[in-house]
């Protein structure tokens, strides 16, 4: 049997682990004598623009993007999150009571997270290259679709929005059970200045929660609302003070922690209620990129204005977290 050494989150930091998972290895193992499984549980811990952390006594996983420049959903960290579902998936799927809580947040100041790539779809647009768009599209749906379920384990997902969720950051957002969302923040689909809609979650995910009539307002309008909006619309579920998000989500563990059971029941028969599939999310990375490839050079000015937007978020441009 081999043990995975994890982080100790009892202070969200990197301390040394104090409640060690014990994993149950496959039969076949590499060279080094490790098992796919194993490995994939000990990278989970080893991300570049992910950081994880373990608290066992409340049995919470911490995530927090740390991106590296812009903190949108860049290549590097799709595959980060590719890797750290199969990491969990890994850690947890033989001892599921010991996962109870999955909290997600970023490490950027004032950003959860921005979106899509922007400066790739401009790329690959003037390229022509199609096929790419759709990739980029189906690799954040599938990541999408997985939290949806919560990665088929026994836990409550948390989204812990400290700053700003646009565009593909805020459709991210919307895939846990419960989101958390400090005042000040902003959310919205910014997409159609440029004359493009979010296609990746964002009208499923919406309509499924609160309508389509306002899911189509959300996206067309192209609108940027308060935390406080989005609590009185119902695609947030509660608010905290600037700076508590963590206080707060560390609160409603503990308050949630005798009924954890039983609500964790009520998200699963929501989705057996309101399925959302995996087959209309990729149908609808295909309307997307149909609609990326009609957009025409003004269209993509506009989209580098808004990536000078970004950049002006940050004196000196983004670099890595921490």
């Amino acid at each position: 049997m081999s043990i995975l050494a994890l982080a100790d989150a009892s202070t969200l930091n990197r301390a040394p682990a104090t409640h060690p998972l014990a994993l149950v290895p496959t039969n076949a193992t590499d060279a080094s004598g490790e098992t796919p499984k194993s490995i994939d549980a000990r990278r989970l811990f080893q991300l570049e623009q992910v950081e994880v952390a373990w608290e066992g006594e409340t049995g919470t996983l911490w995530t927090f993007m740390r991106p590296r420049g812009r903190p949108n959903y860049n290549l590097d960290i799709l595959e980060d999150f590719h890797a750290w579902q199969r990491g969990i998936v890994a850690a947890f799927e033989d001892q599921q009571d010991d996962l109870k809580y999955l909290v997600v947040g970023s490490r950027v100041p004032g950003v959860f997270n921005l979106g899509g790539d922007l400066e790739l779809f401009a790329a690959k647009i003037r390229a022509g290259d199609r096929q790419a768009l759709v990739a980029y599209g189906e690799s954040c749906v599938r990541i999408l679709h997985r939290n949806l379920s919560a990665l088929d384990l026994p836990m409550i997902t948390i989204g812990l929005a400290q700053g700003d969720a646009l565009g593909g950051g805020f459709e991210s957002l919307l895939s846990f059970n419960v989101v958390i969302a400090e005042r000040g923040a902003k959310f919205g689909f910014p997409e159609t200045m440029f004359g493009l809609f979010p296609g990746m979650g964002a009208y499923s995910l919406v309509a499924r929660r609160v309508g389509s009539a306002i899911a189509e307002e959300m996206i067309l309008s192209g609108r940027i609302y308060s935390a406080e909006e989005m609590k009185e619309r119902g695609l947030v579920q509660i608010l905290a003070e600037p700076g508590q998000g963590i206080t707060v989500a560390r609160d409603y563990i503990e308050r949630n922690k005798r009924r954890h059971k039983a609500s964790h029941g009520v998200y699963q028969t929501g989705r057996e209620v309101n399925p959302l599939s995996l087959a209309e999310l990729d149908r609808i990375v295909q309307i997307w990129a149909d609609a990326c490839m009609q957009l025409r050079e003004r269209d993509l000015k506009l989209m580098q204005r808004l990536l000078a937007a970004q950049d002006r978020l940050r004196p000196g441009g983004w670099k890595a977290a921490g």
